[in-house]
């Protein structure tokens, strides 16, 4: 397959607005559960795009990256969605894991 950068960029893009749209439709799922079961979380995605933003020079902080990914401010949607970390959530969070 042969895709110019610029498609690829758009595609990579698209892609990643249609991940945030699934976890933002995924409100049930917790951070901890994707941590232990992918290695990463909505924090991170936020983390990346703040750290990609900062690489070209583009001023974001790290509120207004958590609310692009959350679709709301982090602490309203923690208020809404996050729950307590279950005693096995939290003892397979402090396993190793292998990436």
């Amino acid at each position: 397959m042969t895709i110019d950068d610029k498609t690829r960029t758009e595609l990579e893009a698209a892609a990643f607005r249609r991940l945030l749209e699934h976890l933002r439709s995924r409100s049930d799922v917790q951070n901890i559960d994707l941590m232990n079961l992918a290695g990463f979380c909505r924090n991170c995605l936020s983390n990346w795009f703040e750290d990609a933003a900062k690489a070209k020079g583009v001023a974001v902080t790290r509120e207004e990256a958590r609310s692009m990914v959350y679709g709301m401010p982090y602490d309203e949607w923690k208020a809404k969605h996050q729950s307590a970390a279950s005693e096995d959530q939290k003892a397979a969070f402090a396993q190793p894991h292998k990436h």
